[in-house]
């Protein structure tokens, strides 16, 4: 029986190298859909607590996981034999930025050459991780073929780009349509063959760098629209105009118009990161992106915005932010999700330090981070610890949070998030939108 024939019957055993955000969601969809799925992690912790059953990805709830590490379906393992014992293997590895901008494939590169030590005739190899365009086929393909194997001849080589939005009950594995280019015709077809498991749409475009480009284009047009709001923010406070009520009024039209909207900064993997990956490949080719180039700039003056706001609103109230109490509400980098990875609120939180404000945050779903010089716990969100607070700083949006007790008992409130304007009505203190 050949690859398609195992896939249709799913008869067929798929190996997930990284099971972070991305992967383990992936490898639950799949062995969930009755395919028999190794996930491979090099990470003892997470290994420790799969195996146990549990999750630690909040889209992904323990009672999702337990029974398929009880049934043998989905099996957790740091052994790389598992890849050759798989028809399927979809890498599934981070591609971070170090030094803010400089994409880093190590990742990637360390993945192919644990896949090129176990790699056997027949296979597919499928790459999730997003990239510049030529990751697949100048990157991957040569690390892949040290193996002897050669892509196209010997084993199928596909890129299909990750589309997880974590915390989003709406669209998930299931429900988004894939992205899929092989390296070949063939690849192609069976890489659309094996996410129809999982996925009810699949869309194959000509190449695997057009299925590169697109993930960098669909991120990057998210982060150069949020510039525009914050940009316009900027504006509408100089005129005296509420920014969110403009955009609310634009949101009516029917056509022609889609909402973004202005906050302290833009965080998590994709939208701060993905741009600067696309931004390298273009300067490789000698082109300027001025939207691109600039939109970073926008946004990464966002966290400075804000403590110039809150620098401001205590000045007018005859304090000074060296020595200020404040309290910053939600760390996560968006509303509802526990992730913190490039959160804007931690940028504006080492800023509050650096300035001499003693800074302590609530957020009900991360319990506590690491700023790179000590440790940070969550407190509860107490009258009391309002009332102490010179400012209190809203920075993500949790729905899980007492706004009415904010209003409440907070004297001076910076909401970066447009949380409270239709809360506050009784005029008794100071709302800022940023």
């Amino acid at each position: 029986m050949n690859l398609s024939d195992r896939i249709a019957a799913r008869d067929v055993r798929i190996t997930v190298v990284g099971l972070g955000y991305v992967g383990l969601p992936l490898a639950v969809e799949f062995a969930q859909a009755g395919v028999r799925v190794s996930g491979y992690e090099i990470d003892p912790l997470k290994l420790e607590i799969l195996r146990q059953g549990e999750s630690y990805i909040g889209d992904v709830p323990s009672d999702r996981i337990r029974p398929l590490v009880e049934s043998g379906s989905f099996t957790p393992t740091r052994d790389p034999g598992c890849i050759s014992q798989s028809d399927v293997v979809i890498i599934c590895v981070p591609t971070p930025c170090v030094n803010g901008h400089e994409p880093d494939l190590s990742f990637v590169q360390c993945a192919g050459r644990t896949v090129s030590e176990n790699l056997r005739a027949g296979q597919l190899v499928i790459l999730e991780s997003t990239s510049f365009p030529g990751t697949t086929e100048e990157m991957l393909q040569p690390i892949l073929e040290k193996s002897g194997l050669k892509a196209g001849q010997d084993f199928h080589l596909a890129f299909s780009p990750e589309r997880i939005d974590p915390g989003n009950p709406t669209y998930g594995i299931r429900n988004t349509p894939k992205v899929v280019a092989g390296t070949l015709p063939d690849a192609t077809a069976l890489a659309e063959q094996l996410y129809r498991i999982v996925a009810e749409e699949v869309m194959c475009v000509s190449s695997p760098r057009v299925a590169e480009m697109s993930k960098l284009y669909e991120n990057t047009f998210r982060h150069v629209n949020i510039a525009f709001a914050n940009e316009m923010a900027l504006l509408c406070e100089e005129m005296g105009i509420p920014i969110w009520e403009v955009i609310e009024a634009a949101s009516t039209k029917p056509f022609g118009f889609m909402p973004f909207h202005p906050g302290p900064g833009v965080g998590g993997h994709c939208i701060p990161v993905d741009p600067q990956y696309l931004l390298y490949k273009a300067r490789q080719c000698g082109c300027d992106l001025k939207f691109v180039e600039l939109a970073n700039e926008i946004n990464e003056k966002m966290p400075v915005r804000v403590v110039e706001k809150v620098k401001d609103a205590l000045h007018e109230r005859g304090k000074s932010l060296d020595g200020a109490k404040v309290l910053v509400l939600g760390v996560a980098y968006k509303k509802d999700i526990d992730d913190v990875r490039e959160s804007p609120a931690i940028k504006v939180i080492a800023r509050l330090l650096k300035a001499g404000a003693r800074v302590r945050y609530h957020d009900p779903l991360v319990g506590s981070f690491d700023n790179g010089v000590g440790r940070f716990e969550s407190v509860d969100l107490t009258p009391a610890a309002l009332r102490e607070s010179d400012c209190v700083v809203i920075c993500t949006d949790h729905t899980d949070v007492n706004y009415d007790r904010v209003i409440a008992h907070g004297s001076l409130v910076i909401d970066t998030r447009d949380t409270l304007r239709r809360r506050a009505s009784d005029g008794k203190r100071t709302l800022l939108d940023v």
